[in-house]
């Protein structure tokens, strides 16, 4: 019972991040890859797993190292129209993602529970709104961390199904290539929703809300914390186990979708609820429940997050208090932009344009700007003047180095076929 406690006690910031990137909208992604392309491209899954631990390792030990999030420290030490460039896109493709996900929230709420879709939305909304500004940030950060947990049944949906494991292992093993437009599109989408810019500020800032609430930093911003080698190696086993725990849940959902949807024909899926739907005269009611209920749980995961990030980058931006330890009383331009977020992102949902077209779109958007993005965090946690002695470990340059350069190389095959096209 101990070792299972002390097990809960370092999860965190890592584990989050890596629970949220398998958002409604990654969910969305992921049964598009599974259902238009089968099991193809399953080894994205495994391929993705080390850079997502090295970037997000980088991340978390810049925000415990400065006592800042990664706004702050780009405001502190480099050019202005980089910081503006970072913080308005994320803003952009956050709020898109938050409409995308509230939608697929209520829609999915309605495989479960029999009441209209705006009721639903709306309710769904205010929720994840009065979590974040009312809940304190020792309580929420629990709540956060087992919603987390709610993943879990696409891994127990792939079981409730007939699948080929034998293809499975092959094809995650084995990397199938293509130069289609659709299938380097698909790429592109899965890169920028796996290793997206949002879980960057998110994990910086939280490992610095940690201190905060351990009492080792005054205030987020404020002075440097205590940083000690064995936080360091909690932190880095947190980031780990999240990290892994997505690329499986994200490996399972294309399982779940390649089995059904793509063994029938069912090649275009739209969100992540229509996924659900699809599933229950294939797979059963039973299987169909799970999946939804899974959407409805990560949204209340995700929507927080990518409504958080985006606040911790226009607060450290423009020099605001931050942090969710903070009171509403005490930060009002802070917990201002997760409400502008959160219901910019609402509305998304009445608007004439397709969410999940948008959402796509913009996790395409992500794919090609995360790789300087990348370069800029491996450059910071290179930096001993801000790092000192905690500046990054070879593995961590190499990891860096090379998914900023086969994300730049998808990015340019994308633009280059759809220029000659």
């Amino acid at each position: 019972m101990q070792r299972i406690r002390e097990f809960f006690r370092i999860l965190g910031p890592g584990f989050i991040s890596g629970a949220s990137d398998d958002d409604p909208s990654g969910i969305g992604t992921y049964s598009q890859t599974g259902a238009q392309f089968g099991y193809s491209q399953l080894w994205t899954a495994l391929f993705t797993t080390p850079f997502m631990i090295v970037i997000q390792e980088i991340c978390g030990r810049i925000g415990m190292v400065t006592g800042k999030g990664l706004a702050g420290v780009i405001r502190t030490h480099y050019a202005r129209p980089i910081l503006t460039a970072a913080v308005l896109l994320l803003f952009v493709s956050n709020t898109i993602n938050i409409g995308a996900d509230l939608g697929a929230m209520a829609a999915s709420g309605q495989l479960v529970v029999r009441l209209p879709f705006i009721p639903l939305l709306l309710a769904m909304t205010l929720l994840t709104l009065a979590l974040q500004i009312f809940v304190p940030y020792r309580t929420y950060s629990k709540y956060l961390k087992y919603l987390g947990l709610a993943l879990l049944v696409y891994i127990a949906t792939a079981f409730v199904i007939r699948v080929d494991w034998k293809t499975i292992a092959a094809t995650t093993i084995v990397p199938s290539i293509s130069s289609s437009r659709a299938y380097l599109m698909n790429i592109v989408a899965i890169l920028g929703t796996s290793i997206s810019p949002y879980l960057f500020f998110w994990q910086a800032a939280e490992e610095v809300e940690e201190q905060v609430s351990a009492g080792k930093q005054r205030d987020m911003g404020v002075g440097k914390p205590r940083v000690t080698m064995r936080g360091v190696r909690e932190m880095r086993l947190d980031t780990v186990l999240g990290m892994i725990f997505s690329s499986l849940v994200m490996w399972f959902i294309i399982i779940t979708t390649a089995a059904t949807l793509h063994t029938r024909g069912l090649l275009d899926v739209q969100t992540a609820d229509q996924a659900a739907r699809a599933l229950q005269p294939m797979a059963g009611s039973f299987a169909s429940l799970l999946f939804a209920l899974g959407i409805v749980g990560t949204g209340l995961l995700a929507v927080p997050v990518l409504a958080g990030s985006a606040s911790y980058g226009i607060a450290e931006a423009l020099g605001w208090k931050e942090g969710l330890y903070r009171k509403l009383t005490q930060a009002y331009g802070f917990y201002g932009v997760i409400a502008a977020a959160t219901v910019i992102g609402l509305l998304i949902n009445f608007s004439p344009v397709k969410p999940f077209q948008m959402l796509y779109y913009s996790a395409i958007l992500n794919g090609l700007t995360a790789p300087p993005l990348i370069v800029l965090v491996v450059v910071i946690g290179n930096n001993d003047k801000i790092m000192g002695k905690h500046t990054n470990p070879r593995w961590s340059n190499i990891g860096g180095w090379v998914i900023a350069g086969v994300m730049g190389a998808a990015a340019v095959a994308l633009l280059f076929s759809l220029g000659s096209g």
